[in-house]
């Protein structure tokens, strides 16, 4: 049996918006790169970001990371520090952004990041076209999950 090659195996740190995936309904999801300074890629390979309350904006053509928290690098002197909570440009083809950008008009859809990650040593983040879920959804979606736990428990039973 062949071994995996190292580049197939995810490194470093993920850090994924799990709250994304239980309030909203995620139609679409793109690939893009973020323009970070040094202290903040530093910062982010530390695992010292949070994309809880994040979203991004379209505005003159560019889209933006809005609400991320980048902890500030401790090894870093004052004067290098970075501001935690500022807008971060994401790098997106043009077509992608205007896909993008008719998918906002509609009402009700957002731009929401599900994740950050680095791919061969680039800052990464995926950002997902979302339609907020009421709470009957999330029940239903419970609901789903649990009998499908349930059918595979009584599956496995079955063939011991």
């Amino acid at each position: 049996m062949a071994k995996k090659k190292e580049q197939d195996k995810p490194k470093g740190v993920r850090i994924s918006n799990r709250r994304a995936r239980r309030d909203f309904e995620i139609l679409e999801v793109v690939e893009c790169g973020i323009q970070l300074t040094g202290t903040e890629v530093k910062s982010m390979r530390a695992g010292n970001a949070k994309i809880d309350e994040a979203h991004a904006r379209i505005s003159n053509g560019e889209l933006f990371l809005v609400g991320a928290t980048f902890g500030l690098y401790a090894q870093a002197a004052a004067a290098m520090q970075h501001e935690p909570s500022r807008d971060r440009k994401l790098l997106v083809h043009k077509r992608q952004i205007a896909k993008l950008e008719i998918h906002v008009r509609q009402k009700g859809k957002t731009l929401i990041p599900l994740a950050m990650y680095f791919n061969r040593g680039w800052a990464k983040c995926e950002i997902g076209v979302a339609v907020g879920k009421r709470s009957y959804d999330k029940r239903d979606a419970i609901k789903k999950r649990q009998q499908a736990r349930d059918m595979a428990r009584d599956l496995g039973r079955k063939y011991r």
